[in-house]
């Protein structure tokens, strides 16, 4: 299927295989390949071809895959593959969610059991108004970036970030583009009809009822006890939850051949494990839709217990913040750069670099795990990536804060929401390396219970909650508003009534998450850590760039020797000198002034002779800027040697004579008076 808009073509193709024995899972593939001639641009990796997928290219795959996935059955176990590639770009028209829309009817087409038609769209807001499918730069000036997927069930996927939107803004944003998003559905619906397609919906599967009513009538009874005992830990619970499961195969075994059960079972320990998880599920579900209890014993809407803590190492680490929710925990750690350390960007978006970085690890231990510890995964770019937006509207200016910075959250622990306890141990770190955020933000997930007409949403989810519910929906954002937002359905579709309770009761959450943040630090660090980068930032005038660089570089790599110090000048004029040493970056700071000031006739400066020729003498009058006196400029009286008058190490007061066509400047000593040796 090929999807255009404007110049951009995305194809995507959706390809079935038949399944493999043994897996228990839904084998779903989805990739977004990127192809730079798409942009009309070569590669700049050494072998000049596209390699590994960047950051932007794996977000599109998990954008493409996460409202597809709840859309296929359960109990499909066919490989599935899903590939959008991006054959022509027009920076007018992201091919993201063209790519996402392509996917459902690629499925369509392709006559897989899909719960379908499914479309998605972004939206912006550009003052008062939104505007769907806005444009790269329109994105860039834009108040919000939101993308939302639906079927004709309702909301499906959001993924939004935001510029401290209040609540009622996003959720009309919602709804504003799943307007768009039923008209690309109807399109998808009218394209079948007119191919004469017809669509093969999803059918419940005809499960052999013997094993889960046998287990029912044996484990319920015993799990309904274990999910009601509230003050018990994670690790009890599924101890417990593990002996009942054990018990009940010991029971099975245990029973004639020729019984059904054992029959059913056939030795199969997956589809007991499976049945049970199946069973657990349901006694967990009915117990919060019927008693309003969760299994830690939590009202709906309540969050877990928090402690949070700033600076908990040693400032050779920027800055440090460690964040418990539960039994979740996060350790921050920020890091300040300069700007050379921004990352460069080799994709087929506009933008170059980035200049805020937030990385996710998620080690097996987290989850009490022994594993290969690899490269991160999708999951990991995808969490450190909405983690990263969340903060970038209340980073400082570029001008005011000239550093590059990066964030690491390591998941020390995890039972659930460790992004959005990277988000709020990110704000600490950043807080307690003396970044002057414009506002602390802070997060919490949301879940879903739905069971036919019966709703109920969960504050603060657990990781039993987040298997077993239909949703994980957080967000993220201050006391202002929202600044990121992510929502993944295991249903196949969310009434926006739905959707505006679940943000609307996150405020509440993230506002008392913030305030027990705010117990550790409440304001960024008046001063920097002793072994962070000292930055100064000015702007010269972008003409006289190439003054300061100098022929071959060779004038900035003289200062740059001189002062022990980094410089880095981008193309508008903004110059950011880095160091240790703050006199140092001074130093350089009033070389690179003098270098930049236009000097003007008749103006006088003292400064020290530096060099002598037979011809006449070079003086520094401003840092790194030299103008030559003439022999004959040296007196009033004829000089017959220049070192008659001056030699190298004087300091004499001149005045400037004139600039010749080709800059140079010439200077005189007749008529200036001079200072007294020793005299300040």
């Amino acid at each position: 299927m090929l999807v255009e808009c404007g110049d951009t073509s995305v194809l995507v193709t959706a390809t079935r295989s038949k399944g493999r024995e043994g897996i228990d899972f839904l084998p779903l593939t989805c990739d977004y390949e990127e192809r730079l001639y798409a942009a009309g641009r070569i590669p700049g990796s050494f072998f000049r071809r596209e390699g590994r997928p960047p950051e932007r290219a794996i977000l599109t795959t998990r954008l493409i895959d996460r409202p597809l996935r709840p859309l296929f059955p359960a109990w499909l176990r066919d490989d599935i593959q899903v590939v959008a590639t991006v054959l022509s770009l027009d920076e007018r028209v992201p091919p993201d969610v063209l790519a996402v829309t392509g996917a459902s009817i690629a499925c369509l087409l392709a006559k897989l059991p899909f719960a379908g038609p499914m479309a998605a769209v972004r939206v912006g807001l550009l003052g008062d108004d939104f505007i769907l499918n806005p444009s790269y730069r329109e994105i860039e000036r834009s108040e919000l970036d939101l993308v939302v997927a639906g079927t004709p069930d309702g909301v499906v996927m959001v993924e939004a970030g935001a510029n401290q939107l209040p609540e009622q803004d996003v959720i009309e944003a919602i709804d504003f583009g799943l307007e768009a998003v039923g008209e690309l559905i109807k399109a998808q619906q009218a394209l079948l009809k007119d191919l004469g397609i017809e669509q093969v919906l999803p059918e419940a599967k005809t499960e052999d009822p013997t094993l889960p009513t046998f287990l029912e009538k044996e484990c319920a009874k015993g799990i309904g006890e274990v999910l009601k005992q509230f003050s018990q830990t994670k690790a009890e619970r599924d101890e417990k939850l593990d002996a009942i499961k054990a018990e009940v195969g010991v029971t099975i075994a245990a029973l004639k051949d020729n019984d059904a059960v054992k029959l059913a079972v056939g030795g199969n320990s997956k589809l007991l494990s499976t049945s049970y998880k199946s069973l657990t599920k349901k006694l967990m579900r009915e117990q919060i839709i019927k008693e309003g209890k969760r299994v830690d014993g939590r009202n709906l809407d309540e969050v877990r217990p928090i402690s949070a803590a700033a600076g908990v190492l040693p400032k050779r680490v920027h800055g440090s913040a460690l964040f418990q929710r539960g039994l979740t925990q996060v350790l921050s750690c920020a890091t300040l750069g300069t700007p050379s350390d921004a990352q460069e960007l080799d994709d087929l978006n506009p933008s170059t670099e980035k200049s805020y970085l937030h990385h996710y690890n998620f080690p097996p231990y987290s989850v009490g795990e022994t594993r290969p510890m690899r490269s991160p995964g999708r999951r990991e770019v995808g969490h450190g990536a909405l983690a990263e937006r969340a903060l970038i509207p209340v980073l400082p200016s570029k001008e005011s804060f000239p550093y590059v910075l990066r964030v690491v959250s390591e998941c020390l622990s995890s039972n659930g929401s460790t992004s959005m306890g990277s988000v709020c141990g990110s704000t600490l770190a950043l807080m307690d390396a003396g970044v002057p955020l414009k506002a602390p933000v802070s997060g919490a997930a949301m879940g879903l219970i739905k069971e036919g007409d019966q709703v109920r949403i969960l504050t603060d989810i657990q990781g039993i909650e987040d298997f077993l519910g239909d949703m994980d929906f957080k967000v993220a954002g201050t006391e202002k508003g929202i600044t990121a937002l992510q929502m993944d359905m295991k249903i196949t579709g969310l009434a926006m009534t739905t959707v505006a309770e679940a943000v609307n009761q996150a405020r509440p959450a993230r506002l008392h998450i913030l305030e027990k943040m705010l117990e550790a630090i409440d304001k960024p660090r008046d001063g920097l850590s002793p072994h962070a980068p000292r930055l100064l930032s000015f702007r010269i005038d972008p003409e006289l760039i190439g003054t300061v660089i100098g022929p071959g570089g060779r004038t900035i790599k003289g200062i740059t020797e001189r002062t022990n110090t980094k410089i880095d000048i981008e193309d508008g004029g903004i110059v950011t000198i880095a160091s240790h040493d703050g006199a140092a970056a001074e130093e350089a700071q009033r070389i690179i002034e003098g270098l930049t000031r236009r000097v003007s006739e008749g103006e006088t400066f003292t400064g020290a002779i530096t060099r002598v020729i037979p011809i006449g003498a070079f003086v520094e009058i401003l840092p790194g800027k030299e103008g030559m006196i003439h022999i004959s400029q040296l007196s009033e009286a004829r000089v017959e040697k220049v070192e008659d008058v001056v030699k190298v190490g004087d300091v004499v007061t001149v005045r400037v004579r004139e600039i010749d066509n080709r800059g140079r400047i010439n200077l005189s000593l007749r008529g200036v008076p001079q200072q007294e040796p020793g005299v300040e």
